[in-house]
């Protein structure tokens, strides 16, 4: 069975935290890596048969790609605020000059179609609050289907306020039909605070996936298929997760199924007001 949990730490390796290739999550399109890079260092990378999306998660950077120069102001932590990014396509040589300290997410997918690089600002990206009540949760559309150009690669952030629940009824998206479209998710985890922790669960009808997951920060989670969903964060500890998603559609859309059991859900959350802490960030430049 191909390995879906990985903790933090598993398979560090000094400046890479985390590094998923489609090959090694034993699917076709969605990978991952995190990089921790000292300050005033250059790093160089290779796209390969991926696109990429360079996310910072803290701090920021100079990102140079077929002749482009995009400077990321970037943030202090995921927790702070909204951050512009970059597109890489597929066979790319790209560098990276880092600022200062740097956590840097590059979010990657198996493409074909070959599009120009380019820098989104902070101030463009759509911040959608969703849901209502302990549902409620904030969205940042950096990367959505309906928003910037890609050939496969979707990604977005999710934050979720402290004792709250999101990805929330679970849900599939794990076939192609009228109603859904197959796409292979990576959940990357960020926790606010010290020793915080939360909870994931990702199924299947047939049973051979049953999780229920302690989350940590830095912990990743590969969903292959099966509803996944909720994910909760513990009293006084916000949760952040990057959604990393692609797959074999030709349309490059999101549209999943809820679990019939709890699909009702859905509408009540919706009947009910928005948590007032949400949106938790928007854009702003770090300090320095």
């Amino acid at each position: 069975m191909t390995k879906r949990f990985y903790p933090s730490g598993t398979g560090d390796s000094g400046e890479t935290l985390v590094d998923i290739t489609a090959a090694d999550a034993g699917w076709r399109y969605s990978g991952l890596r995190v990089l921790d890079l000292a300050p005033d260092t250059t790093h160089e990378l290779t796209t390969g048969t991926t696109e990429m999306a360079i996310l910072p998660l803290a701090g920021g950077l100079l990102v140079e790609v077929e002749g482009e120069s995009f400077i990321l102001e970037g943030r202090e932590s995921v927790f702070d605020a909204v951050t512009d990014f970059a597109y890489a396509p597929i066979d790319a040589e790209v560098r990276i000059t880092t600022r200062g300290p740097l956590q840097v997410a590059l979010a990657t997918a198996e493409a074909s179609r070959r599009i120009d690089p380019y820098r989104v600002a902070a101030e463009d990206v759509r911040v959608e609050v969703r849901g209502g009540g302990a549902g409620t949760r904030q969205i940042n559309n950096f990367l959505s289907a309906d928003v910037q150009d890609a050939d496969k690669l979707i990604a977005v952030e999710v934050l979720t306020p402290e004792g709250s629940w999101s990805s929330y009824p679970p849900h599939k998206h794990d076939q192609t039909t009228e109603t859904e479209i197959e796409l292979e998710e990576i959940y990357y985890f960020k926790i606010d605070g010290e020793d915080g922790f939360g909870f994931f669960k990702c199924f299947t009808d047939d049973g051979e996936i049953d999780d229920t997951l302690t989350v940590h920060d830095g912990d990743v989670y590969l969903v292959p298929r099966g509803y996944h969903g909720p994910a909760a964060a513990s009293p006084q500890h916000h949760m952040y997760y990057l959604n990393v998603m692609a797959g074999p559609s030709p349309e490059r859309a999101w549209r999943f199924c809820d679990d019939p059991a709890l699909a009702w859900v859905r509408d009540a959350l919706e009947d009910l007001p928005a948590d007032p802490r949400l949106p938790m960030t928007g854009p702003k430049r770090i300090s320095g």
